[in-house]
This record gives C-alpha cells, sequence and structure tokens, in this order.
C-alpha cells in the first residue's frame, strides 16, 4: 500500500484534511522519507518514525514522537485532544494547520533522540 492508496480509501469528509496533513508533512519534513508503517503513512529519518497520521474509527490522529517538540508547544495544544504524542482531530474542520506546521518545522529541525 502506498500513502496515495491510503489517502484514495479516507472517508470524503475526511479526505481534506488529510490530503492537508500529508501536504504539510511533505513541505516541512524535508530529509524526511514518507512511508506506511504501521498501517499509516509515516515520516522517518535516518529509519526512525517522527510524524505519522490516521483516519480512525472516531477522529483523525496526528502522531507526533517528539516529546521536545509536544513541550516546546504545551501553551499552544490547550484546549485541544492531545494525548502521550497524538493528537486527536474530532471534527476535521477544526485542523489547526498553523499548530500543526509550526509542530512539523520544530520536528524537523529538531535533532538527537526521539521521545
Amino acid at each position: 500500500m502506498t500513502v496515495d492508496d491510503y489517502l484514495a480509501a479516507v472517508s470524503p469528509e475526511r479526505a481534506e484534511a488529510m490530503a492537508l496533513i500529508r501536504r504539510m508533512c511533505l513541505e516541512e519534513l524535508t530529509g524526511f522519507t514518507e512511508t506506511i508503517l504501521y498501517g499509516m503513512p509515516t515520516y522517518t529519518r535516518d529509519g526512525v518514525g517522527e510524524v505519522a497520521f490516521a483516519s480512525q474509527k472516531q477522529y483523525i490522529s496526528i502522531y507526533l514522537m517528539r516529546t521536545d517538540v509536544r513541550d516546546a508547544h504545551a501553551d499552544r495544544l490547550v484546549g485541544h485532544d492531545m494525548g502521550k504524542s497524538c493528537l486527536r482531530l474530532r471534527r476535521p474542520d477544526r485542523l489547526d494547520a498553523d499548530l500543526v506546521r509550526s509542530m512539523l518545522r520544530a520536528t524537523a529541525a529538531a535533532r538527537g533522540p526521539v521521545c
């Protein structure tokens, strides 16, 4: 399966948000490899997955594996549904593209161990 295949199977109400997430990942995560891992689009650097996203049953998940990036954005994540490493979007139309793009840029700039 490719990322194109994955996105083609996404429900119509989530398709636009998922395409935007992918576009931001491709734009911001230069030097990363786009692949499918664990059944979802994943962006790896040096063989390590640092960002992924998925269409789950109840929401869209954006997995941000770097704790340093999440900690640096803690004030902006207030009010968002954020788990340990997963930003959950129950309504695709509420995607905070500026926040996600900022976290992707910070991920690209970060070095060192993930998590």
